[in-house]
């Protein structure tokens, strides 16, 4: 998209690997930005969208049906981290961001707010 931006939303250090961190996006929105112990960055939505509360990023990390998946801490219903898909339903899918890190910062790539 043309109007994305890459936006610094916290150090690299700040995520332990295994867990993941809320962090604040333009406009009201929120992502989970979760680090694995290989050291790989994943960023989604952080709102659940079966208990509709901001919890994701507190969500447990493991592997379901071959893929790295984040449950929700609520309802438990798995989200990809690749692409945000619920294995439980395929109907509903979250957000993904893109996911860098710049001198030490971890930057997402988001749309900036309306």
């Amino acid at each position: 998209m043309m109007n994305e931006q890459w936006r610094a939303v916290c150090r690299l250090d700040d995520i332990e690997p295994e867990t993941g961190v809320g962090v604040r996006l333009p406009g009201r929105r929120q992502a989970a930005l979760f680090r694995t112990r290989d050291d790989r960055l994943f960023a989604l939505d952080n709102h659940d969208p079966f208990s509709h509360a901001n919890v994701l990023a507190r969500g447990l990390l493991g592997s379901l049906q071959g893929r790295r998946v984040v449950a929700s801490p609520i309802y438990k219903q798995h989200f990809c981290l690749d692409t945000g898909q619920c294995l439980e339903d395929e109907g509903v899918r979250l957000s993904v961001y893109p996911v860098r890190v710049s001198q030490g910062q971890v930057e997402l790539r988001v749309e900036p707010s309306p």
